[in-house]
């Protein structure tokens, strides 16, 4: 296989990742990963030494990444007024599969993104924005107020009943290499089937304020709703470590970890970390780190006999 026909599988392959986020309303994932691929475009666009493309078909590719960049904004913005829809995106991804025999007029009226620099999640810590790097659609600075998550969502113990168990989760400190860096750090709860469905509602704890060297200290108590002998065979708990990053003004998932059922006894545990994207499923999990940084949890088993 050519170079260029690996090339444009990646890319196919990324978008296709991207519109299934999307799809699932794992709107954070999505927008990294457009946001990913609207770069590696951009990068073919600007490159001055590629024959791969001609000058035409890179026009499109930077035609595309707009497009990119304009549905991660129409995500991150519920005042758009130019929202870029789903639905539209895809109508795309035929065109990058065949670009290099596309001849047809572009399907929107777009102009390809503006020489600049395109960030890829985690690289706006190292580069400092440029004035014109900001999102492409205008409803950028009409961003609406964060939520403010700092009372979190976490639920009561549910009722007792003879002969079952309840679980509380008492999730102790994270170990992360940038703990101090991390604005306003929380946790989302939610219990999972192995085909990654929902069997609980999902919990956010209160916004941790106690940063200490590489930890972040919770100190707090999830209740888990469900009793553990009515969860499935291959069910698992999760806990997604979220932060807000000022500089993309969203809220962003920055590694996860999970219990399994075996997993699931009373007094302290420490858990590995993921690499986001979350993989519910539980099937092309990748370390956070090589480092011994884990999630320090203690569990609390309660039987109504």
């Amino acid at each position: 296989m050519s170079d260029v026909n690996k090339t444009l599988q990646k890319w196919q392959a990324s978008f296709r990742k991207g519109t299934d986020f999307d799809s699932w309303g794992q709107l954070v994932e999505a927008i990294d990963e457009y946001q990913i691929l609207a770069r590696q475009l951009q990068k073919e666009v600007q490159s001055s030494n590629s024959s791969d493309f001609t000058e035409e078909q890179k026009k499109t590719l930077g035609k595309i990444a707009t497009c990119l960049e304009m549905r991660s904004v129409s995500l991150q913005c519920t005042q758009s007024t130019e929202e870029f829809k789903l639905e539209d995106l895809k109508k795309l991804e035929n065109i990058i599969k065949n670009i290099l025999t596309y001849n047809q007029e572009f399907p929107f009226d777009v102009q390809p993104v503006p020489l600049r620099k395109i960030l890829a999640p985690g690289e706006e810590e190292n580069l400092e924005l440029e004035e014109d790097a900001v999102a492409v659609a205008s409803c950028i600075e009409a961003f609406p107020p964060r939520v403010p998550v700092s009372q979190g969502t976490l639920l009561p113990r549910l009722p007792s009943e003879p002969g079952m168990t309840l679980l509380t989760v008492r999730i102790e400190k994270i170990g992360l290499k940038d703990a101090g860096q991390c604005i306003d750090p929380y946790m989302t709860i939610s219990v999972k089937d192995l085909n990654g469905v929902d069997l609980n509602p999902m919990q956010d704890t209160p916004v941790a304020t106690k940063k200490e060297d590489i930890y972040i200290h919770f100190s707090m108590d999830v209740e888990i709703q469900r009793h553990l002998e009515k969860l499935p065979k291959g069910a698992a708990i999760f806990f997604e470590f979220k932060h807000y990053k000022p500089k993309k003004r969203f809220t962003s998932t920055k590694c996860f970890a999970f219990l399994e059922m075996d997993e699931i006894k009373p007094g302290p545990i420490v858990i590995e970390l993921y690499k986001k994207p979350t993989d519910y499923k539980r099937k092309k999990l990748q370390l956070l780190t090589k480092k011994p940084l884990y999630l320090h949890l203690h569990q609390t088993l309660h039987k109504d006999s």
